[in-house]
């Protein structure tokens, strides 16, 4: 059989050998057919990845800032720091203690009708519409309820609400309750100085530095020690409190002064509060009346008058004066309560509280003279110290010679109690006017912006003339004559002015006493408001039946806690330029 020959089949040669560069190259070669969609994919996952990123960023922030953001809101609401109050010996007057409050975030409580039924019910004395009004806000941040005790920490916290929160607070405690209290003042539920020393210490720069948003606790600060000594203020109080009882008096105050630093060892004006629960100082009669209250001081101004006329040196101890008959002005007739109707010497008119003889010796030293002295003697302007509180005195519009008559003998012009203390300080401390402080200090801190008022030897003077006026059975302040404490003093009684015009049947009585005469330390003040005639006042309800044993009594217990030891012999040689006076036989 025939074959066709085949066509010779010719060997193929392998394919030329390549490097692995080559295959490289080959792989990641981009090809204009397929690099937009490889390109807009990759753009669309970093696309994804940044939002993922930038979501959760956002997120935290909010919730940094919503949570920052109640933290804000809480920090400014919680009740500040307050330094401690202590007596001058240590003893706490007030502080501070932590308490717990009950706060709601609204934004993040879900049912807010159930929250107010559980809180109620836990918190009855929450009001259920005030509650749903706070709780229906957009607010961050609401108060519950303040202060609640440990028990209703309890209940509250088993009711599991969420948005329902605790805070500690400081809450202002005054262990003494009403001791002290129109000198303390309070602080209101928020920890803020609302009266008295607690809005000094404010004044003074801690609401600033709370305002700063400066986290101060108690312990960073320094306590406020003031003048008052508490064992001093407890006995004032109580003897002061029997007075009104004894006397049926409307009101009383009273207040104890170091003559030779102007500290206020106590003040007290009945009726008073306590400080813990001071809704009962809103009252009108719970008012301080030593440092607010403006009156006239009676006969106790005719100190002032007695020592203007011999430290003008127109007078002198031996000067005498006219009172055998009234003194007329115009249509007015001045006449003294207990008349003599002789001649008085200047002691005799002090003794006798002679209303003819302080108005002869202000009438000789003339309207403008008296005006200045008062003037010098801080009578005129209000006095300033550290409570917030104080009054201007009232003063006559137009001054003429009637007001220098009346006033000479105190009435006419009303004045803050506590700057008529001040005054009859610096009588008897050698002159020296001195500014009351309620801060412990010394003497010599004390004097360095005091001003000489008076010369020295008027000032004795005066401390002899009021020594006599209670050695003396005649004068007015025997009454108050303690054995053993050498007292001097004056009595003071003014008609009350009821719709313009004095009244004859409700008098306001003073007495003012320094102890011990001849190198005093202290002066004592007594107020009693509307007295009455009791049995064994033979129908007399002025400053001698009230004012000046009340005062007696106060010297009496308070002098030993003062440091005032008894001494039943009188001193040697108590006032000697005035030795030359001796046979008024004074003791």
């Amino acid at each position: 059989m025939l074959h066709e020959p085949q066509p010779e089949l010719k060997a193929k040669s392998p394919p030329p050998r390549r490097g692995i560069y080559s295959y490289a190259s080959e792989l990641f070669r981009l090809r204009l057919d397929k690099s937009t969609s490889r390109v807009s994919l990759a753009a669309l996952c970093f696309a994804g990845l940044f939002m993922v990123i930038g979501g959760r960023l956002v997120q935290l922030a909010v919730t940094s800032e919503s949570t920052s953001g109640m933290r804000r809101a809480a920090s400014s609401e919680i009740s500040a720091a307050r330094p401690d109050i202590v007596d001058r010996n240590g003893e706490i007057l007030a502080t501070d203690v932590k308490m717990v409050s009950v706060f709601a975030e609204p934004r993040n409580i879900v049912d807010k009708d159930e929250a107010v039924e559980l809180l109620t019910a836990v918190l009855p004395d929450l009001d259920a519409t005030e509650l749903r009004n706070k709780l229906n806000t957009k607010r961050g941040f609401v108060w519950v309820k303040r202060e609640i005790t440990p028990r209703q920490q309890a209940e509250v916290h088993r009711l599991g609400i969420p948005g329902v929160g605790f805070l500690p607070e400081n809450k202002r405690v005054y262990p003494n309750a009403e001791a002290a209290a129109h000198v303390l003042g309070f602080a209101n539920v928020d920890n803020v100085g609302i009266a008295g020393i607690e809005k000094y210490i404010d004044s003074m720069g801690l609401q600033d530095l709370n305002g700063a948003g400066f986290n101060i606790s108690a312990a960073d600060l320094k306590p406020v020690e003031l003048s008052i000594d508490l064992r001093v203020q407890h006995a004032l109080r109580d003897e002061l409190m029997k007075g009104m009882t004894k006397f049926k008096a409307k009101a009383t105050a009273g207040a104890i002064m170091d003559v030779n630093t102007g500290e206020v060892i106590a003040l007290v004006s009945l009726p008073d509060f306590d400080p813990n629960n001071p809704i009962d100082a809103l009252e009108k009669d719970r008012i301080n009346r030593i440092n607010v209250g403006v009156f006239e001081m009676g006969s106790t101004f005719k100190a002032l008058t007695v020592a203007m006329a011999l430290d003008s040196g127109k007078y002198n101890i031996n000067s005498t004066f006219d009172a055998r008959s009234g003194l007329r002005y115009g249509r007015f007739t001045i006449g003294d309560y207990h008349p003599t109707r002789r001649i008085l010497s200047t002691p005799e008119v002090f003794i006798h509280s002679s209303n003819i003889g302080t108005a002869r010796m202000a009438l000789g030293i003339g309207v403008e003279g008296h005006k200045a002295f008062l003037r010098k003697m801080g009578q005129l302007t209000r006095l300033e110290t550290e409570l917030p509180e104080s009054a201007l005195p009232i003063v006559p519009p137009r001054w003429g010679e009637l007001n220098t008559m009346t006033i000479a003998f105190g009435h006419g012009l009303a004045v803050a109690p506590l700057q008529a203390l001040m005054a009859v300080g610096a009588l008897v401390n050698g002159g020296v006017l001195i500014k009351p402080t309620f801060l412990k200090r010394d003497e010599e801190e004390a004097r360095k912006g005091a001003l000489q008022v008076l010369k020295p030897e008027t000032s004795e003077a005066m401390r002899y003339v009021m020594r006599l006026n209670a050695s003396n059975p005649a004068g007015s302040a025997s009454s108050a004559a303690i054995a053993g404490f050498y007292v001097g003093g004056k009595t003071g009684t003014a008609e009350k002015v009821v719709n313009g015009r004095y009244s004859k049947n409700k008098n306001l009585t003073t007495f003012t006493a320094v102890v011990p005469a001849d190198k005093p330390k202290y002066v004592f003040l007594t107020i009693l408001d509307e007295p009455q005639a009791v049995e064994g006042t033979y129908g007399f309800s002025t400053a001698g039946w009230n004012a000046g044993p009340v005062t007696g009594n106060v010297i009496e217990r308070v002098a030993p806690l003062l440091g005032i030891p008894p001494r039943f012999e009188p001193p040697a040689q108590p006032f000697p330029l005035m030795s030359r006076l001796n046979a008024w036989g004074i003791r």
